[in-house]
């Protein structure tokens, strides 16, 4: 099924241009933004920068006279927006004290225990914070909170998958560290039936909507269950989720960023290990070995990948209706553990020969990781969700605009 997007963008940008062109006829205050790229970028890429004093009050942003869609943080001290490879690299601030109204473009929503990212009506990403149990007659250890599913292809295509009968412990997009130790003693925080650990959701820190992003942060526990008294909590996380509007119908951005620590004595050990942290996904059971595929920056495929290291990967299969394709690509960011980073990507003729996709940043696969004790440490990475192709040449200028982001420069005129 095809999903429509609602005109609302369209609007906004109508009306954004009438009230700067009112703006330029009638503001004096103006400056100069140069975006400095290292080498020319073929995508869009999220840019931000530090608002003056002379534009505290409100100003807007304009490009060959066109008006930019920009989105300011909670202090109103950042301004972010989409530098778009087609815009020019220089942009012009009128400082104006009419105050837009518009309904947000990028919506962050709750719904019956679900936080969800909603571009133009579309619900794209969801966030699991009410607690999901197991199918009837599966253990209730298996139930969870704390987790992305379902994530849609832009034009509606579900891409995760939960609670599949050969792992009930699978939960779409999500990161439980797998063989850990708590002084001697093994918890496993990834297989939820071995009683061992689980990652649950504690409460929301933030939630953002607007015209260039919607995003959340949320705090998760990540629970020892084997003390002999009451399970404690074992890592501190703050998982930030963030969804960019690309302006285009076929693909859009998903940020995500991992902050965590251990309020534990001794801290806790992560142990090498083919599974754990990171970021994992289980992806849509359509997808088998006929129908999948996977390339990373260094040429590997679906048969050669796992254990290797990467700085992107791409991992695609059929759509729903047969007649195209779509998928994610994974982008590391350069200062995480380990990169370009290890992967674990199941072999072609897992699952009894079906060949199930499921893939992995895994930071511990062959080096264990030692947290120290309430010192913090983060994980970082970034998506783009396509449906369509996307090229090498597009993966590749993707990372580097998140490995290497564009400097900003403002001039007062």
């Amino acid at each position: 099924m095809v999903l429509k997007r609602s005109p609302s963008i369209n609007s906004i940008a109508i009306l954004l241009s009438l009230i700067a062109s009112s703006c330029k006829m009638e503001s004096t205050e103006t400056a100069k933004l140069s975006v400095l790229l290292k080498d020319s970028i073929p995508v869009a890429i999220p840019v931000e920068f530090k608002v003056n004093e002379g534009f505290s009050n409100g100003f807007t942003l304009l490009n060959n006279e066109k008006a930019i869609p920009f989105q300011l943080d909670s202090s109103s001290t950042t301004a972010h927006f989409m530098h778009h490879p087609g815009n020019a690299a220089g942009y012009t601030l009128v400082a104006t004290d009419i105050v837009i109204k518009t309904s947000p473009h990028v919506v962050a929503a709750k719904k019956d225990g679900t936080l969800q990212l909603v571009s133009d009506t579309i619900p794209l990403v969801s966030y699991r914070y009410g607690m999901t149990h197991p199918p009837k007659g599966i253990d209730s250890l298996y139930r969870k909170s704390g987790y992305i599913h379902p994530i849609l292809s832009p034009k509606g295509d579900t891409l995760t998958r939960i609670q599949p009968p050969d792992h009930y412990h699978h939960y779409g997009l999500w990161a439980p560290w797998t063989h850990t130790r708590i002084d001697t003693t093994l918890v496993d925080f990834w297989n939820l039936g071995q009683g061992m650990g689980t990652v649950l959701f504690k409460e929301f820190k933030t939630i953002k909507s607007g015209n260039v992003f919607s995003s959340f942060t949320a705090a998760q526990e990540h629970i020892d269950l084997k003390t002999p008294e009451a399970p404690r909590v074992a890592i501190n996380e703050n998982l930030k989720v963030t969804l960019w509007s690309l302006g285009r119908d076929d693909r859009y951005m998903l940020d995500y960023e991992s902050a965590f620590n251990s309020p534990l004595k001794d801290g806790i050990l992560f142990e090498a290990y083919r599974y754990g942290g990171g970021l994992g996904l289980r992806f849509t059971e359509r997808w088998k070995a006929d129908n999948s595929f996977v390339l990373t920056a260094e040429g590997k495929d679906r048969r050669t990948a796992d254990g290797s290291n990467a700085r992107w990967c791409i991992v695609g299969g059929a759509s729903s209706d047969g007649k195209g394709t779509n998928g994610i690509l994974f982008l590391s960011h350069p200062e995480n553990r380990m990169h370009p980073e290890p992967m674990r990507i199941w072999p072609i003729d897992a699952n009894n020969g079906r060949g199930d996709m499921f893939f992995e940043f895994c930071p511990i696969r062959h080096k264990e990781w030692k947290i120290a004790p309430n010192q913090d440490y983060s994980l970082n990475y970034r998506m783009v969700v396509f449906d369509g192709e996307l090229t090498v040449e597009e993966a590749e200028a993707y990372w580097q605009a998140y490995a290497h982001p564009p400097e900003v420069k403002i001039i007062s005129n």
